[in-house]
């Protein structure tokens, strides 16, 4: 399948791993490239010299392109970016936090920049500042996610209606029958986490990708609002939250009930009830733990099958 995001980014399938915090290290990005769609690096949960060991063995592992995930809000995104320039990153995706900050140092270096977007007025924003595309996450999306709850459904056309540049959509896909619909929908290829995080080659424990693929249709909720929005599976930790949300808890209690540490604690370390466990809706359509490879090829392969079928559909006069 050829977009515009093949152009840019120079690969088969226009399929982008998220740059999810302890779930997206060198061995996920490296097999997602490989198999043809773009893996990144989620720098999120690294200081910077674990970023550069990644970067290396990443690309050790494959030849082909792969990026880089960093949070503006990180204390070290500066220096995240300077890594990439170093080390010849061909793309940085950016999120959680203005693309101004980073995006001029990035594209006088050659870089790619693409920013994750939760409205469409943030998406002309980031157009403004010179990105090359952006990514429309609706809520349904695990981690953190913008205040407004617009769900990727309505968020890309409208996302699409304000910008020219090129629009990945993200939150809640997981098959390839959800990727036909975004692309319906006006957007130039897909970006994929949590189907990715429950992966062979995913770095979260293997306590948390089980949870996972043991999560229901309605197991996870978006928490912490009035601090940083977050999707959790429900666990302890979770309804402790819920309940303090729910007597008008201050952000100051909420951030001090959060603490440090707790989703390393959740999805790196494996305490399946007093850590962050983030993943998305679409965890509900998860029941398998295979390779990377194989997620991207099923994904590409049911997209194909979907959009064969929607061709094949006729209108009938009344």
């Amino acid at each position: 399948m050829k977009t515009r995001l093949h152009d840019i980014l120079r690969r088969p399938h226009p399929i982008v791993q998220g740059g999810m915090i302890w779930n997206s290290g060198w061995e996920l990005a490296s097999a997602v490239s490989e198999a043809g769609g773009l893996g990144l690096v989620g720098s999120g949960s690294m200081r910077p010299e674990i970023l550069v060991d990644h970067v290396r063995k990443a690309k050790a592992a494959t030849k082909e392109p792969f990026g880089v995930n960093i949070p503006l809000i990180y204390k070290y995104s500066e220096e995240m970016a300077r890594i990439c320039v170093d080390e010849e990153v061909p793309v940085v995706f950016s999120s959680a936090g203005s693309p101004k900050k980073l995006t001029p140092f990035l594209k006088e270096h050659g870089i790619r920049v693409f920013h994750v977007v939760s409205t469409p007025a943030l998406a002309s924003k980031c157009e403004a500042a010179g990105v090359d595309g952006v990514v429309a996450e609706g809520f349904e999306a695990g981690g953190h996610n913008g205040r407004d709850e617009l769900t990727t459904m309505v968020l890309v056309p409208m996302v699409r209606r304000a910008v020219r540049i090129p629009v990945i959509a993200a939150g809640g896909i997981a098959t390839g029958a959800q990727m036909a619909a975004a692309m319906a929908l006006g957007a130039d290829g897909v970006q994929v986490g949590s189907r990715f995080a429950a992966t062979v080659e995913g770095s979260g424990h293997e306590a948390f990708k089980r949870a996972v693929v043991d999560a229901g249709p309605t197991d996870t909720m978006l928490t912490l609002k009035k601090t940083v929005p977050v999707r959790l599976i429900r666990n302890a930790f979770c309804e402790r939250a819920l309940e303090a949300e729910s007597r008008g808890a201050t952000p100051e209690e909420l951030a001090e009930l959060l603490g440090t540490g707790r989703a390393r604690m959740g999805m790196f370390e494996g305490n399946l009830e007093e850590g962050e466990l983030e993943i998305g809706q679409c965890s509900g359509l998860i029941e398998d733990l295979p390779s990377a490879g194989d997620v991207l090829r099923r994904i590409a392969s049911e997209c194909e099958e979907a959009l064969n079928r929607l061709r094949s559909l006729t209108l009938q006069a009344p």
